[in-house]
């Protein structure tokens, strides 16, 4: 509670005495003291609270100061790393183009060097013989440049070498010989490396120009039949269908494949 103010005033009364017949007596005078005090208006609060300094609503403020500067701090600090991880990021995608880039030139470039005959394509190196050997003899020409005759995994692939062979191919007759054979059992095709023919992926020509579809095992040339597989059209083939069996005696040109790995920094 405040303090209060107080005010001091006298108050005289007198009061007469009573007629006695007396001669008159002069009156009685009394005396009073009066106290009057004024009070300050109350707040409600207890003494305690209100006695205490107003300061808790002043001395907030420096500490929210502090924590908005922390959360500043924080958040550049944010920023910057941020801004360091995309640089690595950027970096190292840079770093692995260019890696990317000198494997593609260093497999592309022995694929080209090779005399002029290999060729890249797809991740694959291929020699399109001029020399005209047998079957077996093409395909030891193919083992000593470390490749081997031509096996088509994709109907990708066999559309490549189609058109290729189109453009190298100087008569009909023209053809190359593939790594295909059923020389070990008739009828039953094997790829030069001993897997077997994917049934569901083969090009036989439909036998436009024939009696019989291919493989036929025709005879006429050979008693031996015909166990080897060329391919080719000069013109375009149907379907991509241009696989023909021959005897693997006779010469042809042929396909040689090798892969174009970092194992083999030369295609040969």
């Amino acid at each position: 509670m405040s303090e209060a103010e107080v005010l001091y005033s006298d108050v005289k009364f007198t009061r007469e005495r009573g007629n006695t017949g007396t001669a008159s007596s002069p009156a009685e005078t009394t005396y009073s003291e009066v106290r009057i005090s004024k009070t300050q208006p109350s707040t409600g609060l207890p003494a305690d609270s209100q006695q205490q300094p107003v300061s808790n609503g002043r001395s907030k403020f420096p500490s929210e100061r502090v924590a908005l500067g922390v959360v500043s701090v924080l958040l550049a600090a944010a920023v910057i790393a941020l801004g360091l991880i995309s640089h690595k990021n950027m970096e190292l995608s840079q770093s692995r183009d260019a890696v990317a880039k000198n494997l593609t030139d260093l497999f592309k470039e022995p694929c080209q060097k090779r005399g002029g005959g290999w060729e890249l394509h797809g991740g694959k190196c291929y020699y399109f013989s001029t020399d005209r050997l047998s079957w077996e003899l093409s395909r030891n020409l193919c083992k000593e440049q470390h490749g081997d005759l031509v096996k088509i995994d994709s109907r990708e692939e066999q559309t490549l070498l189609e058109l290729k062979l189109r453009e190298k191919m100087n008569q009909d007759e023209d053809k190359f010989w593939i790594g295909l054979t059923d020389s070990e059992t008739e009828g039953t095709w094997l790829w030069a490396d001993g897997s077997p023919l994917d049934t569901s992926l083969t090009f036989w020509s439909s036998g436009e120009t024939k009696t019989e579809p291919e493989p036929d095992n025709w005879t006429g040339e050979d008693p031996d039949g015909e166990d080897c597989v060329r391919m080719g059209e000069k013109g375009r083939a149907p379907d991509l269908k241009c696989w023909f069996d021959k005897s693997c005696k006779e010469p042809q040109r042929c396909i040689c494949e090798k892969e174009a790995t970092a194992a083999h920094l030369k295609c040969v």
